[in-house]
């Protein structure tokens, strides 16, 4: 999900959701999230809570990328992408990206990436 800071530079968020339980596992805010900061986030959420057998996500640059699918491979992880155009395959996560849209990301308006990290936890 991405929105702009007052300044109009862009941030983005990279939310996680346990899809059996619909809770939040995490959020990511910074002006980037490329592959690489997505991988260490997911790292993180095991050591917390343990891997997954599957992540299921979109078809963004970050998400298709060749680092990520090596990623899941040598953690024995599957990817499930869902079909490009249908994110009602990502039902839970896009309820979720809505909410935080409306309640957060359109409520306030954002003076740096410190700040939106803030409203975000």
């Amino acid at each position: 999900m991405s929105d702009s800071l007052n300044t109009g530079r862009k941030m983005r968020t990279f939310n996680v959701i346990d899809d059996y339980n619909r809770e939040c596992l995490g959020i990511e805010v910074d002006h980037s999230l490329p592959a690489q900061r997505v991988i260490k986030s997911l790292e993180q959420l095991i050591e917390w809570r343990g891997k997954p057998k599957a992540i299921r996500c979109d078809n963004g640059p970050e998400y298709i990328s060749h680092e990520l699918r090596e990623w899941a491979q040598a953690m024995d992880i599957e990817l499930m992408y869902i079909q490009p155009g249908k994110p009602t395959q990502n039902a839970y996560i896009e309820r979720f990206n809505q909410t935080a849209r409306n309640e957060r990301l359109n409520m306030h308006i954002f003076d740096s990436i410190e700040h939106a990290k803030n409203l975000a936890t």
